[in-house]
């Protein structure tokens, strides 16, 4: 038995290996019968808009994974919402991408997925802290791109430390009910005074507060023993013990004001998802988002020639010929074919990405979630 964990390298998905079988086959067909068109292809999930608009993430992966190919690449960009026609446009010899495919799909599929939930809970709580908490629910090698998609979305952190390493940017996270667990039943002031005094000054006093006893009990016992120390609570109870959530934390607040603690904040988890937190952003200042991100459906995206040697052609279903898609001033989503005029009243959304295989395009995650802001604002989602 191999000792090796399951996870494909890294050399895989850049030399191609990481792809369907029939894309070597095809590889293999096409150079024996000397063939290698020059072709545009183009990645879409809708070809006309439908109205349901997704979030447009993992494309600095994409760009990384096609950088260095004799190609040509427009897009738009991440943090782009989009509805209908292509999100992005490859136009070069076919065999110079062709087993590609599968990872380009797969980088934008799951990341445009999972960022177009989180975005989902970003809007139902938009004034609320919320933080992914979503890494243990996938395969552990892609918990950055979990994070990522949903730093994309505008969610304020996350909580893995290795993605965090790789993003650049702090995990957050305080204590477990393992932690309280640890110290024992009504011992839990004893644990909480050992968080406060091992973590560093920069690490938030958030005390979990519904392990062995009631929520309304823990909440004050935390209260009471870490004084000005406690920045807030997090109630994290299991959904058969919850009953009315809302009522709840309403009691939580009415206690904690009573007692003097009034400027000790909530902060909720546990199977949280947008209806949940509309219902309860005015009775918690902040969030952990987990499943409702990471068991997001992946984008249906496809990739599809639609020129071949400058002649539109399409299989059955698809829409031949290179396009344009246009952001019309009031939220509108156009899709056009690129060699008419361009929408008078509208943004052209497919920019360069890559040109002779140099990417020329940055990619900033803090722009991308204020694009997906200022978008999500403008059509409504």
């Amino acid at each position: 038995m191999s000792d090796r964990f399951d996870v494909v390298s890294e050399d895989a998905i850049r030399d191609g290996t990481a792809t369907d079988a029939y894309f070597l086959r095809t590889e293999t067909t096409l150079e024996a019968a000397g063939k290698n068109p020059h072709v545009v292809a183009e990645v879409t999930a809708d070809q006309f808009p439908t109205g349901e608009f997704e979030l447009l993430a993992g494309l600095k992966d994409a760009a990384n994974l096609l950088a260095g190919l004799p190609i040509d690449v427009d897009a738009m960009e991440e943090g782009r919402l989009f509805d209908g026609g292509p999100v992005c446009t490859i136009e070069g010899n076919y065999l110079d991408f062709a087993r590609h495919e599968t990872s380009l799909l797969g980088f934008l599929s799951h990341a445009s997925g999972m960022a177009t939930n989180a975005l989902e809970a970003r809007v139902a709580a938009p004034d609320s802290q919320i933080v992914s908490f979503g890494a243990r629910h996938v395969h552990p090698s892609i918990a950055a791109v979990v994070e990522r998609s949903a730093l994309v979305a505008g969610l304020d952190g996350f909580s893995h430390v290795a993605a965090g390493e790789i993003l650049g940017k702090e995990p957050s996270g305080t204590m477990p009910h393992a932690l309280l667990i640890c110290f024992g039943s009504g011992k839990q002031e004893e644990a909480w005074r050992a968080f406060d005094a091992a973590v560093g000054d920069d690490v938030p006093r958030v005390a979990l507060c519904d392990t062995f006893s009631d929520e309304k009990d823990e909440v004050l016992r935390a209260a009471n023993a870490l004084g000005d120390s406690l920045d807030s609570v997090r109630i994290d109870t299991t959904g058969s013990r919850r009953g009315d959530f809302r009522h709840i934390l309403r009691e939580l607040h009415w206690e904690l004001d009573s007692h003097g603690f009034e400027d000790v904040d909530i902060f909720a988890s546990g199977g949280l998802g947008p209806k949940e937190l509309r219902e309860l952003r005015d009775v918690a200042a902040g969030f952990g988002v987990g499943s409702h991100i990471t068991s997001a459906e992946p984008v249906d995206f496809a990739l599809d020639i639609v020129e071949i040697n400058d002649k539109p052609v399409a299989k059955r279903g698809k829409l031949s010929g290179k396009k344009q898609v246009y952001r019309t001033a009031d939220g509108g989503h156009h899709v056009s074919l690129a060699r008419h005029e361009p929408d008078a009243d509208g943004e052209p959304l497919l920019q360069p990405l890559i040109r002779d295989g140099k990417i020329v395009r940055e990619f900033d995650i803090d722009t991308a979630a204020r694009r997906a802001r200022d978008d999500a604002s403008l059509v409504d989602f």
